[in-house]
């Protein structure tokens, strides 16, 4: 029956993280550092309005963009990173920023337009362009210079001749975060070269030294941007699917035409309890931000005292250390970990192949299970 799948289809590789954990699930006294996901439950004050919501029944539809309440809060929260939006044409709530992502990918990317796609990057970013019928082309980033997009990687890459740029800082895998000297000289490069910008921004509240700046905030980008956000990281609301895309009236608009199409609107009690989570859960947000650091701190020394040379992540809830000397094989050594000592970690290279050689580590665990994992790598090191 494979004759009537679609080429796009049949070319989509399945997830190279699943596929890893999948391993893993199987075995007993694993313990995971590698699924980007909280180990917090949402705040308690964000479940409360859910379930205050279903008991008042309120189980309707919203309109497409999103309750308005909840396109007002979301516009009132962004001032922070001095984002101004309006609520009405320029705020889209989405099924997850990764559902924002898709729709701004279909809405921008033509039959055959290059999108650039630097790496190490998220997994979704490179299908999500070819799903749009667009030809991903990825641009290396090194470790030497801590995963920072620079002009002369866009240059290097052929990047003058794509339409689009997908940026991710804080960076899924790295961890890595962009200054805002650094984001001037992209800009820059985008600007003399008509790129519009996809800026994934759902790791923007965890940040440990600075605070998050947009590109879309610098001279002449808004109006060649779309951002994404969300609540699932930094609220730990994963399973809410909800996040939301900001931008040009004219991008959300289409977005929001082919959103009418496809979600319809995104899930209802969610929205109820995203408002209550703006509103009244910055404290919870903070603690789990600390929370994060602590870990961050403890796992970068730990790794750099085995001789896995990590460099100083400073967003998101992931490291991304290189294999031992030894091993340059990522792939192989996340295999052989994951069988004698039961940790299981993700090879770099399912983010690209800058990553090769590296793996993503994810410290969104509790400490006691990040030292026992720790402890255990370091028994395999000295076998």
């Amino acid at each position: 029956m494979n004759r009537h799948l679609s080429t796009r289809a049949r070319e989509t590789p399945p997830s190279g993280i699943r596929r890893f954990f999948e391993v893993a699930e199987e075995m007993d006294d694993v313990i995971s550092l590698g699924v980007g996901e909280p180990d917090f439950s949402a705040p308690w004050a964000a479940r409360t309005a859910a379930i205050d919501s279903l008991e008042r029944g309120r189980t309707s539809y919203t309109s497409n963009r999103g309750r308005r309440d909840l396109r007002e809060a979301i516009a009132d929260r962004v001032e922070r990173y001095d984002q101004h939006y309006d609520p009405d044409e320029e705020v889209l709530v989405t099924a997850g920023a990764s559902e924002a992502v898709d729709l701004a990918m279909r809405a921008l990317v033509d039959p055959g337009d290059a999108v650039a796609v630097p790496e190490p990057s998220y997994i979704s970013y490179t299908p999500t362009v070819s799903f749009a019928g667009g030809e991903p082309l990825p641009v290396r980033t090194r470790a030497e210079e801590e995963f920072a997009l620079r002009y002369e990687d866009l240059e290097r890459a052929g990047a003058a001749d794509a339409e689009a740029l997908v940026l991710c800082y804080p960076n899924n895998p790295t961890g890595a975060v962009m200054s805002e000297g650094g984001l001037a000289e992209v800009a820059e490069f985008v600007e003399e070269h008509d790129l519009f910008v996809l800026s994934d921004e759902i790791y923007a509240a965890l940040r440990y030294e600075d605070e998050h700046t947009s590109i879309a905030t610098l001279p002449g980008m808004r109006e060649r941007t779309v951002v994404f956000n969300g609540f699932s990281k930094a609220y730990a609301m994963t399973g809410f699917r909800l996040g939301y895309a900001l931008g040009p009236s004219d991008v959300v608009g289409a977005m929001n035409r082919i959103h009418q199409y496809t979600m319809l609107s995104a899930p209802t009690t969610a929205q109820y309890a995203a408002i209550e989570a703006i509103e009244a859960c910055d404290d919870a947000v903070e603690e789990m931000r600390r929370a994060y650091d602590r870990r961050r701190r403890f796992v970068i020394s730990r790794f750099n005292e085995l001789g896995m040379d990590c460099f100083e992540a400073k967003g998101a809830f992931y490291v991304f250390p290189k294999c031992p000397p030894g091993w340059e094989d990522d792939e192989a050594f996340a295999e052989a970990l994951l069988q004698e000592e039961q940790v299981a970690l993700v090879p770099g290279r399912v983010f690209g192949e800058s990553g090769e050689g590296h793996l993503r580590v994810s410290y969104a665990t509790g400490m006691n299970e990040l030292k026992a994992a720790l402890n255990r790598i370091e028994s395999f090191l000295r076998e």
